[in-house]
């Protein structure tokens, strides 16, 4: 029950902030807004405002949706009766310019990284930014980082050129390495040495106990000095840091998906729904300020992947206004239903797959 609540709390907040980005712009530009759903399905409770849009919370919540004046559906497919006399054009999504479509479909995304930017910000205000310093306590033996010439008490200052400047950024560098061989550079008795390791993708516990598949090189990681550091920061750095750490979960997830697609890294790490609810339950238990933290992870996976360019997605929509600015008209109505078709297909065969992945980590499948 506490992860169920914990997700649903996660996910609601989310998406709100999501789809009031698209409700924010769309009312701006005088776009009509018939409906304002959190979940799917049958509505459990909702309201109208004075300008008529529907307010609604529904019965399966995961995701919701904003919808436009003369749309036929909660995706912005747009109505055959868009044509008719008895409907105000004014209104409609498809009568504003191609800049201020662009907008409120963008705005969405960019709710989700603006509000992932608050959240840290808030934690680096609040408990501080980590910035413990990173020492090898124990090298595992025959491991590559043995036979590499890695020791107890060296600090780690460097993985593949990227700065360490906190203990959780070792295994984070390491994991999503570009290569298998990482460039490990450590201070030994103040002198700074250079190592290029192999590394192995092994099994192995998260923080939460879940098993998963990672890059290792077989070092195990202590605070130097067993001295755990915070640094409270001032809004202004914070704001900076908090900007910096969403640009870097964007780049490093966009670099997963990536490798995936060429092949050179395994899908398997991809979760669902029911990963997000076991992850913010078991996070939820930590206390408000772990919670915040991966809100703020989930909030930018969830503009970034309604950016991908599949039909039915933000994305989707903005790759069509693309070939409408190039063509200097949109797409048929009947091409751009085959794309629908085609972004439900992939958008479906994702969900299936994510899901099955997250049984498999629960340990149904073999």
């Amino acid at each position: 029950m506490t992860y169920i609540i914990a997700f649903t709390v996660l996910i609601s907040i989310v998406v709100f902030v999501h789809e009031y980005g698209h409700y924010y712009y769309a009312k701006k530009f005088g776009v009509g807004v018939t409906d304002f759903s959190i979940g799917f399905g049958k509505e459990i409770i909702g309201f109208h405002d004075k300008h008529g849009t529907r307010w609604k919370l529904c019965i399966i919540p995961l995701g919701g949706y904003v919808k436009f004046y003369g749309d036929s559906n909660a995706a912005s497919m747009q109505s055959s009766k868009e044509k008719e006399s008895n409907l105000d054009r004014s209104l409609l999504l498809n009568s504003k310019p191609l800049y201020q479509r662009a907008i409120i479909v963008s705005a969405g995304p960019l709710a989700n990284f603006i509000l992932a930017i608050i959240l840290f910000s808030l934690i680096f205000i609040s408990v501080g930014k980590d910035n413990t310093i990173p020492m090898i306590s124990d090298v595992v033996e025959n491991s590559p980082a043995e036979k590499a010439g890695l020791k107890p008490n060296d600090q780690i200052t460097f993985v593949n050129n990227k700065k360490i400047n906190s203990i959780n950024e070792v295994a984070k560098y390491i994991t999503l390495s570009e290569t298998q061989v990482v460039k490990i550079e450590v201070l030994r008795q103040n002198k700074p040495l250079s190592f290029n390791i192999k590394t192995e993708v092994k099994s192995a516990k998260d923080n939460f106990g879940n098993t998963i598949k990672r890059k290792m090189i077989g070092i195990k990681i202590s605070p130097l000095k067993n001295k755990l550091s915070r640094e409270k920061l001032g809004p202004a750095k914070s704001l900076f840091y908090a900007v910096l750490e969403t640009y870097n979960t964007i780049t490093l997830t966009l670099s997963y998906i990536g490798k995936i697609i060429s092949g050179t890294e395994s899908a398997d790490q991809l979760g669902g729904p029911i990963k997000i609810a076991q992850v913010s339950g078991q996070v939820a238990e930590y206390g408000l300020i772990p919670f915040l933290s991966i809100m703020a992870y989930i909030s930018i996976s969830l503009g970034l992947i309604n950016l991908f360019p599949i039909p039915l997605l933000d994305g989707g929509h903005l790759f069509f206004y693309f070939i409408e600015f190039v063509r200097g008209k949109p797409l048929s109505d009947n091409i751009q239903l085959i794309f629908y078709k085609f972004g439900i297909f992939v958008l479906f065969s994702l969900m299936f797959f994510a899901t099955y992945n997250d049984l498999r980590s629960l340990g149904l499948f073999n």
